[in-house]
């Protein structure tokens, strides 16, 4: 049986066309071949691993934009819910205008998919997420993201 999560996964991958799904699983593994590809790929820099080990300089790509107030957007059923100093959008209208920008975002490039659960893992209500990040350079703050309810608590 597939899960919400993994449906969402699918439409997005079948939009947005990436190369390659990687599914994340936190590892120490994983952690290391991502820490190589990025020293690899000039993305990190290793600093002194005598005096800091383990740590790396970052910088951001300059085709990553920051969040721009006039093209972010709280979307709710009612324009009330948005707050008095935000920017509203129907649900129905930002897929209507959204949804068709990611269309082939991914070609050339690889998706990894970071699940993650929101509270804690025993908690009677935990729920589930996934989030695709960085869907093309300029779209580094917009990437979408999928849950799932536990079937025992409302949502």
């Amino acid at each position: 049986m597939t899960s919400s999560v993994e449906e969402w996964v699918d439409e997005v991958a079948r939009t947005t066309h990436p190369d390659t799904v990687i599914w994340c699983d936190g590892s120490d593994a994983e952690n290391g071949r991502l820490i190589g590809q990025m020293v690899d790929d000039g993305t990190l820099i290793r600093l002194n691993q005598a005096a800091l080990p383990g740590c790396y300089l970052h910088r951001s790509n300059p085709q990553d934009v920051a969040r721009t107030e006039h093209l972010t957007f709280i979307c709710s059923e009612r324009p009330e819910d948005a707050g008095p100093t935000n920017n509203w959008m129907s649900p129905a209208d930002a897929r209507e205008r959204v949804w068709p920008l990611f269309s082939g975002a991914m070609r050339g490039r690889t998706m990894y998919v970071v699940p993650y659960i929101m509270g804690p893992v025993a908690s009677r209500c935990p729920t589930s997420w996934a989030q695709s990040p960085r869907l093309t350079p300029g779209w580094a703050s917009r990437s979408p993201t999928a849950r799932t309810s536990s079937p025992t608590c409302a949502s």
